[in-house]
């Protein structure tokens, strides 16, 4: 079973990179939530987070961590 986070955890989290020094980069906007984002700092992992509708009013939030960015992030990245 895969874990989901609210908004506000992911907002948390986000909070806690930027003041590491670290930035977000948005692939993807999302409609309710943060979207296809992935996250990095000095120190960290990085963190990437995707929304998953639960149904047409809510949406929760998938969060992965990796020591190396995968490539098919490292790709979208590149092309934006």
């Amino acid at each position: 079973m895969v874990k989901l986070y609210t908004c506000s955890a992911v907002d948390d989290l986000a909070d806690k990179y930027v003041a590491a020094g670290g930035m977000l980069t948005t692939i993807e906007e999302g409609c309710l939530g943060w979207g296809l984002t992935v996250m990095e700092a000095p120190g960290y992992k990085y963190a990437v987070v995707t929304e998953v509708a639960l149904n047409e009013w809510s949406s929760a939030h998938k969060v992965r961590f990796y020591n190396e960015l995968p490539k098919k992030y490292q790709q979208l990245i590149d092309q934006l």
